[in-house]
């Protein structure tokens, strides 16, 4: 499908920004050719410089449960922003935001709000070496936490060995605090424990991964991380940047019924503007600065009006009766269809979905981590994902990525999405 504004914006963007995009997922890397550059939302559909309509399922990867430009968010936006965008200095909707946040999310107990989700997980992770008075933290592969330093490392030649830098300019010093374990594996994470006794911080993990596609943790693994992190004395996080308010009202905490002691939060707690935010147990949140052991961390447009303003009027939104038994319904359909489209197709392709995420996996294997991640066929997808945007399907241009409904995808949105899904899998096979 020609794109030729599109295109040229692209050309014009590689000369002042690096790759042309200002955050890698945005690239068409996987998928060759360029990105679409995006005019307008309006509901569940976005408008490309081309004029080109498309059902969105990226909504700006997870915040946008509401869809775009929402009247109620769009006008809470203007009322703020009519008043200043910027203080510098605390603001009565900070509060009403945070006793939401706690409200909502059982294990919260004190909340610090930040612009994005690489600095609460960032944060938190240096809150609980704080707590701690340990170095070491333990990280799951195929989880992404943002682009911190000790994030950025990969497993060695076993599971038990510190990791490598995955980034140039990560220094090896940083990356040696880092196990890096296989995910759903529980007795990796014991021996880890056990061989590593009395020297790890914290252990952080996304309790339903979203960003190797959609990967639910099997069953007893969120109960044996909150059991070894009670045994030894680590602080669990649940890295919820993108679980947090859409598998749920609280979460996958909630739905698991896991209690983690710090919770970090994105996308939808900022209504769609930048906004993040870590919390949990108040004698650990009291030692931020500055209180406690004054552990630092500090942003001018932390809890800025706008987003709070947008992110309380969503959260308000989402505590309404019914949300979300709609959102959960919404997304079954379309998993129910997808799963039929398959079947009738006679594909065995797997297909994962957890409330209001979902991922249709190009292998036959059950993908319950990584290394199952790693057996699909990326060529195939390649193929499938540009046959949806030529028919008018918004997807995120990775194998990678979560399908994102939102609640107004209606049931002209799903059925036309199905039938897109259906004559994309049948054109590349």
């Amino acid at each position: 499908m020609s794109a030729p504004r599109s295109a040229a914006a692209f050309a014009q963007a590689q000369q002042v920004i690096p790759g042309g995009v200002n955050s890698p997922a945005r690239a068409f890397g996987a998928v060759g050719g360029g990105p679409r550059f995006i005019d307008r939302g309006a509901g569940a559909r976005i408008f490309d410089v081309d004029g080109r309509e498309y059902i969105d399922y990226v909504c700006s990867w997870g915040p946008l449960i509401f869809g775009h430009a929402h009247p109620r968010v769009v006008q809470t936006v203007q009322e703020a922003c009519a008043k200043g965008t910027s203080f510098g200095a605390p603001t009565e909707l900070e509060i009403a935001l945070a006793e939401r946040i706690v409200e909502m999310v059982p294990s919260i107990e004190m909340v610090r709000m930040v612009s994005s989700g690489t600095e609460a997980t960032m944060a938190a992770v240096r809150l609980a070496r704080g707590h701690t008075g340990r170095d070491k933290i333990a990280k799951f592969e195929g989880c992404w936490h943002g682009h911190g330093d000790s994030f950025l490392s990969e497993a060695g030649s076993s599971a038990l060995t510190l990791g490598v830098p995955t980034s140039p300019g990560v220094p090896q010093s940083v990356v040696d605090s880092t196990l890096t374990l296989p995910y759903n594996d529980a007795a990796a994470v014991r021996t880890a424990a056990r061989e590593n006794s009395g020297q790890i911080a914290a252990i952080i993990v996304e309790p339903v991964a979203g960003n190797m596609g959609t990967v639910p943790p099997r069953e007893g693994f969120l109960p044996a991380l909150r059991q070894i992190a009670d045994e030894e004395g680590i602080v669990l996080i649940f890295d919820e940047v993108i679980t947090g308010f859409r598998v749920g009202p609280g979460g996958a905490q909630e739905r698991y019924g896991v209690m983690p002691d710090l919770t970090c939060l994105g996308k939808i707690v900022g209504g769609g503007l930048p906004a993040a935010a870590y919390g949990g147990k108040r004698e650990i949140m009291e030692n931020v600065s500055p209180l406690g052991l004054k552990v630092s961390q500090a942003g001018t447009l932390s809890g800025n009006p706008l987003a709070m303003a947008a992110g309380l009027e969503q959260l308000t939104m989402l505590s309404e009766p019914g949300v979300y038994e709609t959102l959960e319904s919404r997304c079954a359909d379309l998993a129910d269809g997808m799963a039929d489209n398959l079947r009738n197709l006679g594909l065995d392709y797997a297909l994962n979905r957890v409330g209001a995420m979902l991922c249709m996996f190009f292998t036959s294997q059950s993908v319950v981590d990584f290394a199952s991640v790693e057996t699909v066929d990326l060529a195939r997808f390649k193929r499938y994902f540009w046959a949806c945007l030529e028919q008018g399907l918004y997807l995120a241009p990775s194998q990678y990525e979560c399908m994102f409904p939102s609640l107004v995808h209606g049931e002209g949105d799903i059925e036309e999405t199905l039938r897109i899904h259906f004559a994309a899998l049948k054109a590349i096979h």
